[in-house]
């Protein structure tokens, strides 16, 4: 009988996620938003709203929108402990996750009030639309509903694909397109999901000493769904 080969320790050294502008996949569900950031400083407002999915994007594009624009960062949840003051007088402002914080809405409102009355732009991302982030002030709401908005949808097969070839490519990774397609079929549509997945396969593949083939795909699949 055969020994099976032993496994090789592998270290755990995550790829950080590369947020350039080179590193954005443009495609039909989210060329209205690219060509909308593409189109800064000509906007209709000065504040806009990036909603979309999780996994779709949008941290991805709005990281290139304030690399561009030298924006301050920061999460909605962190706005009770923001100077937003010292915010505004920045050039651009980006708040990330609206729809998920809590206990921000005064300070939300003090922040858009600030925005109108100076010269800065002001992103905010969000997973859904401002009615369905559970807001209790209506003033609060009424500035949001004003706001112009811009949707990222989920990714579409090729972009799926797209992205899992770049992501094998930034681990120098070589795969064969018939593991590509294989996967782009199971995997959910998500960003997060593609670059979960291109992860667990480089580990397995180290781990067994052997290239990423369909088996392997399968079987690392097989481990995600068992996960979940």
């Amino acid at each position: 009988m055969k020994t099976p080969s032993p496994r090789q320790l592998t270290l755990d050294l995550p790829v950080e996620p590369r947020y350039g502008r080179e590193d954005f996949l443009v495609s039909p569900s989210n060329m209205q938003a690219w060509s909308m950031f593409e189109n800064w400083p000509g906007w209709p407002d000065r504040v806009l709203l990036l909603l979309g999915p999780t996994g779709a994007g949008k941290t991805h594009l709005a990281a290139i929108w304030a690399a561009r624009t030298g924006a301050r960062v920061l999460g909605a949840s962190a706005l009770p402990l923001a100077d937003l003051p010292g915010l505004v007088r920045s050039r651009a402002i980006l708040i990330e996750d609206a729809d998920s914080a809590k206990g921000v809405e005064t300070e939300f409102f003090h922040l858009l009030n600030l925005v109108r009355n100076s010269t800065t732009y002001l992103v905010i991302t969000a997973r859904q639309w401002p009615d369905n982030w559970g807001v209790t002030t209506p003033d609060l709401l009424s500035r949001l509903r004003l706001a112009p908005a811009v949707e990222i949808g989920e990714p579409d097969d090729a972009l799926v694909r797209a992205v899992l070839v770049k992501l094998f490519v930034d681990r120098q990774l070589v795969v064969d397109t018939s593991v590509v397609e294989y996967l782009a079929l199971r995997i959910e549509r998500s960003l997060d999901a593609a670059r979960g997945v291109v992860e667990a396969l480089d580990r397995e593949a180290l781990a067994q000493g052997r290239a990423i083939t369909r088996p392997i795909a399968a079987e690392v699949l097989r481990r995600i769904e068992g996960e979940a």
